[in-house]
């Protein structure tokens, strides 16, 4: 997966004139933004700890019960523990698991691991949302905005288009936008495949929404990097 750091000042040129070549054909606008995360995701390796050292007294009294050890009785109903073990033990067994898988799982590399899909998707899509909004995508005169997003650790990328492109073309449409952007993103060719996806928005854009005769340019045709 490429990183916003191999974004040169060449490959932000390059993206910026196919925008620029691409609302010349149109009346609409492309704004595209790449995110190197939509989130640090720091609470997740938590939760999974703190799930896993609630497991713990389970895991105890199973091994009680199947083994015998350390007595025959599997539960002490005075302490909420294993009959065997003393409840301070079972509280330092929980103790030591959380704290153990806690730093595991916020290792930079592991973190990412132990995020679910779905967590990933929900978070770079409210950057995606915020991301039009912030840049007024909405607020173009004919409501022609289209914006490209990208959040790199999440793999993940979306088209958002605005009310009025929304009314006249699918969102099924831009599946072959989305698929050029990925297949180039997936070979490290991140710029390749911006300027990919920028050509075919337009050409869906060009399609709908032609040119006005005094067609302003609303909104910046430079890349945003997060």
């Amino acid at each position: 997966m490429a990183r916003t750091a191999e974004i040169t000042t060449a490959d932000r040129a390059r993206i910026r004139d196919a925008v620029e070549a691409a609302e010349a054909k149109t009346a609409g606008e492309i704004f595209a933004v790449i995110a190197g995360a939509s989130d640090d995701y720091r609470v997740i390796p938590i939760l999974w700890a703190t799930l896993a050292a609630l497991l713990v007294p389970l895991l105890l009294l199973l091994a009680e019960y199947l083994t015998g050890w350390p007595s025959g009785d599997v539960w002490n109903a005075d302490t909420m523990a294993p009959a065997g073990l003393p409840a301070a033990w079972v509280y330092a067994a929980q103790l030591a698991v959380f704290i153990l898988l806690a730093i595991v799982l916020s290792l930079p590399r592991i973190r990412p691991l132990v995020v679910p899909r779905s967590v990933k998707d929900e978070r770079a899509h409210a950057v995606a949302v915020q991301q039009f909004l912030a840049h007024g995508l909405h607020l173009t005169e004919q409501r022609t905005g289209v914006l490209i997003f990208v959040s790199l650790a999440e793999h993940y990328a979306e088209i958002i288009a605005d009310a009025a492109i929304a009314k006249k073309v699918e969102q099924s449409v831009w599946d072959d936008a989305m698929a050029a952007l990925l297949a180039e993103i997936r070979k490290g060719r991140l710029a390749d495949g911006l300027v990919a996806a920028v050509e075919r928005v337009g050409a869906v854009l060009a399609e709908h929404f032609p040119p006005r005769k005094r067609d302003e340019n609303e909104l910046s045709d430079d890349l945003v990097i997060l």
